[in-house]
């Protein structure tokens, strides 16, 4: 079991202002407008890890977490 500190997909993407609510992260995720690392990701409880490159338009950010 992964024990590392995570963040959901649609707080993060909150937390650092891409998004003003939670329901505009769950309709661009859903829709397939937020990539994970290069990848489109349609879950918006995807765990994020420190390292991962979260991207919505031209708008890029990488998760850092403390333990």
């Amino acid at each position: 079991m992964d024990e590392r500190p995570f963040i959901r997909m649609d707080d993060f993407l909150k937390l650092v202002g891409l998004v003003k609510s939670g329901g505009e992260a769950k309709y661009l995720i859903q829709h397939g407008q937020v990539t994970l690392n290069g990848e489109v990701e349609t879950r918006r409880s995807k765990k994020l890890y420190a390292g991962d490159v979260v991207a919505l338009g031209e708008y890029e950010a990488t998760v850092e977490l403390q333990d």
